[in-house]
């Protein structure tokens, strides 16, 4: 497989995306943040000094997907149609498993978005809890699914 970010000189390009056409895509990204069994009672009962996590890390979410070319170099900026966050609280392994549903009709992926998205979420709860818990993990972020394009449809 060619890698398209390299121009003949063996240096980074962005893709020329213009002769593509224009279908919907759509990726679902997923990761999970580990903490302890004290953190995850407190972010349920709504007892974070910081506010209430799940929302503030629902926000942050969308604001990273929005934001992705911004911070992936060579990322192209896509006009989202849809991004939806999903959190999982559980109880028995002690920590939230967050999805992202990211959409969009263009000429690129969607994928970076939704992966951003849950990378995201996952921090904002981290800098929401780190002062009662600074050993959480983030873990296992990764796409699930993704179809759209000319390669079709990826499921992980």
């Amino acid at each position: 497989m060619e890698l398209t970010h390299i121009n003949d000189e063996g240096r980074a390009k962005m893709v020329d995306v213009s002769e593509k056409n224009d279908t919907e895509r759509e990726a679902i990204a997923k990761g999970s943040i580990y903490m302890k069994e004290e953190t995850l009672k407190r972010i349920n009962d709504g007892g974070i000094k910081k506010g209430d996590v799940l929302s503030v890390a629902q926000v942050g979410a969308i604001m990273g997907a929005k934001n992705t070319s911004h911070i992936i170099p060579m990322c192209h900026p896509i006009m989202i149609s849809g991004c939806d966050i999903r959190f999982n609280l559980d109880f028995e392994n002690f920590k939230i498993d967050i999805e992202a549903i990211t959409k969009t009709v263009g000429k690129t992926g969607i994928e970076m978005e939704a992966l951003t998205a849950v990378s995201v979420a996952a921090l904002t709860i981290y800098d929401m809890c780190k002062a009662i818990d600074r050993g959480m993990v983030i873990s296992d972020i990764m796409l699930m699914r993704k179809s759209g394009g000319k390669s079709g449809v990826f499921q992980h």
